[in-house]
């Protein structure tokens, strides 16, 4: 086995650590986009499975509070009938207070994929966010150190590099 040498320059220790961290962002990548893709169909039933709530609320509730406490999307009462509130995919009985309804969602793991794109800081996993950002920071930095200054890729690195913020910057003036 080849021995490393501890003391490389600047630029081959920088290439070793951007071919290591890389082939480790791969495999966040591929987890990432992956839950990506799951999260552009999330309005459709792909892959969805119905799951039966029973939940008990206070007894006699109004609709209105009902729907807040059940946080449900297009919770619209239906009927009511004796003492059963009837809206879209289930019913809330106001005077025991239990609340039954059916809702479509992502099997485990695929829920967990697709909640990787909805972290925020008070979350255990926001860890994984931004270790991801900064190790894709960090390949974004380590790539101006993958040929020299004078060379020709460099040059044309700058200036892909100059396109995408560009393109990034009229994208979001756009939308």
């Amino acid at each position: 086995m080849k021995k490393r040498e501890p003391n490389g320059t600047v630029s081959q220790r920088m290439r070793a650590w951007h071919r290591d961290i890389g082939f480790f962002v791969i495999g966040l990548m591929t987890v990432y986009a992956l839950s990506g893709i799951l999260l552009i169909y999330r309005n459709t039933d792909f892959l969805n499975v119905e799951k039966q709530v029973e939940t008990q609320l206070d007894a006699g509730l109004s609709a209105e509070v009902l729907q807040q406490q059940l946080k449900l999307r297009n919770m619209n009462p239906i009927r009511t009938e004796n003492n059963l509130i009837f809206f879209q995919n289930g019913s809330y009985d106001t005077q025991s207070g239990i609340a039954t309804y059916t809702v479509k969602e992502k099997p485990f793991p695929l829920n967990k994929l697709i909640n990787l794109h909805k972290i925020n800081g008070n979350q255990p996993t926001h860890l994984f966010s931004a270790l991801f950002g900064i190790a894709v920071l960090f390949l974004v930095i380590s790539s101006f150190w993958m040929f020299p200054r004078q060379s020709h890729f460099f040059k044309r690195g700058i200036l892909l590099t100059l396109g995408g913020v560009i393109f990034t910057v009229i994208l979001l003036c756009l939308i």
